[in-house]
């Protein structure tokens, strides 16, 4: 029998705890994108593993996250959003258990799939169940705004508190560390969370989700694996080709099919699309940032790994900060306004850091990263709220799904394309000098053109309103 302590409709107690066990799903498993790569080293010492198989240990979880959160978004609406969350959670410790266990690399990467799956499962289900939850305009505003903030926590923890417990405790610790925070989750989620699902008629759409997740996750493995194995290899080529046929057959299915995992006509209303451009944009900069700024305080700056670290916190702090006061400035400006704004913070800050020289001050570093957290800040909430808000109550966790795949998608190519063209002029081994800051000013300025690009698209499509529901 499940205890549930609140049983009236939306209560302001119940409305706390949905938003903390909510907020706390999103926060393991966004802690799960980094916090891993910190312990690479000391895994790879451990277990005498080699280069691929560590790089398996980061890959397989993103790899997993991206093609499978479609899957959660529509068994949750199928099944019930809070039994897919718990289900969701429920692999997530279980991967993470294994992990912390693994005697072997395979073990290891076997753990990182399930915990992959887990968050694929619950992620989208956060979004949903906090929607239902506040279901007044202005306090649901404000509720995402702080569950968004939870991504900027995540940029924090991990870094920091991540690689502290890696010199300190060991890498198991940091999966160990995890598993309190998902049972409470699990317990505030039954304590506080009505179950809710809008299946009407609907069926598992098999083919679509399975030609959904041999497309997206061909695309992501070529994507992940292509400047690894040569662009050229005939493994990338053969899986770049799998991709090219699965995924236009993919759109032919849905097209034809009752009850599909994709309403493809949706993609006609301008709001939903431009909405899933400015997540993937947004990610596309942000992830290959994400990824050089590291490597630019280690190898140019000469900090250690804690240290580069400690180095982005001025954009998880301004990330964190804006979050919570973001559903104010939709309340008052409406999301065009704020998302036009965010993706042209990040642009700008992304582009400045493009122009980093061997001259160039640590400050300015630090103030182009800050002006990056404000877009973040700005963006990530009304992303997912506008998406949500643009379908039909009984697609909302599919609009959650889809909304959250764009975001990984433009994370995985952003890494895959703007890491290879920084490799370009840098080279596979990088070391300061002028190749580095080549490499630099091209992957950035993309990138930064890109978040650009996505501005235009918001201040084009988005409309004020957009944040009310269908």
């Amino acid at each position: 029998m499940v205890l549930t302590l609140f049983d009236g409709t939306h209560t302001p107690a119940r409305q706390r705890l949905v938003l903390i066990a909510t907020s706390l799903g999103v926060l393991f498993a966004q802690i799960d994108t980094s916090v891993v790569n910190l312990a690479v080293k000391s895994i790879a010492a451990d277990m005498h593993a080699g280069v691929s198989q560590m790089q398996w240990v980061i890959d397989s979880y993103n790899l997993v996250y991206a093609s499978l959160l479609l899957t959660g978004g529509t068994l949750g609406d199928l099944y019930g959003r809070r039994r897919i969350f718990v289900l969701g959670i429920a692999l997530f410790i279980a991967g993470t258990l294994v992990c912390a266990l693994a005697p072997t690399p395979g073990v290891l990467i076997v753990g990182r799939i399930v915990s992959g799956l887990g968050a694929a499962f619950e992620v989208p289900m956060s979004l949903v169940l906090l929607t239902i939850a506040y279901p007044q305009r202005e306090e649901r505003a404000h509720a995402i705004g702080i569950w968004a903030s939870c991504n900027g926590i995540a940029f924090i923890i991990g870094p920091t508190f991540g690689g502290w417990l890696v010199d300190a405790v060991g890498w198991r610790s940091i999966f160990y560390v995890i598993l309190p925070v998902c049972a409470l989750a699990v317990a505030l989620t039954y304590a506080a969370v009505r179950e809710s699902a809008e299946a009407q008629g609907r069926h598992l759409d098999l083919p679509g989700q399975a030609l959904a997740i041999v497309g997206l996750g061909a695309t992501s493995f070529a994507a992940i694996e292509g400047p690894h194995w040569g662009w050229t290899s005939p493994i990338i080529l053969g899986i770049a080709a799998v991709a090219a046929i699965t995924l236009p057959l993919f759109a032919w299915v849905e097209l034809r099919t009752p009850g599909p995992l994709v309403p493809l006509h949706y993609l006609r209303r301008p709001v939903f699309a431009a909405t899933l451009a400015c997540a993937g944009l947004m990610t596309f900069g942000m992830y290959a940032l994400l990824f050089i700024m590291p490597l630019y305080f280690q190898t140019v700056r000469g900090a250690n790994p804690f240290i580069a670290g400690l180095a982005l916190l001025p954009m998880s702090v301004s990330f964190v900060l804006v979050s919570q006061g973001v559903g104010v400035l939709l309340n008052r400006f409406g999301p065009r306004v704020v998302m036009t704004s965010g993706m042209a913070c990040m642009g700008i800050g992304a582009l400045a850091l493009a122009c980093t020289g061997s001259t160039t001050s640590l400050a300015v570093s630090e103030v182009a990263l800050f002006v990056v957290g404000i877009g973040l800040g700005l963006n990530t909430a009304p992303v997912n709220g506008v998406a949500v808000a643009a379908l039909p109550p009984e697609r909302s966790g599919t609009a959650s799904g889809i909304v959250n795949t764009a975001r990984m998608i433009g994370a995985t190519l952003g890494v895959a394309m703007l890491g290879a063209l920084f490799a370009a002029f840098a080279g596979q081994q990088p070391a300061a000098g002028d190749g580095f800051y080549a490499g630099m000013r091209a992957a950035l300025g993309c990138g930064g053109a890109a978040e650009l690009l996505g501005a235009l698209c918001a201040f084009a499509l988005i409309k004020r309103g957009s944040l009310k529901k269908a």
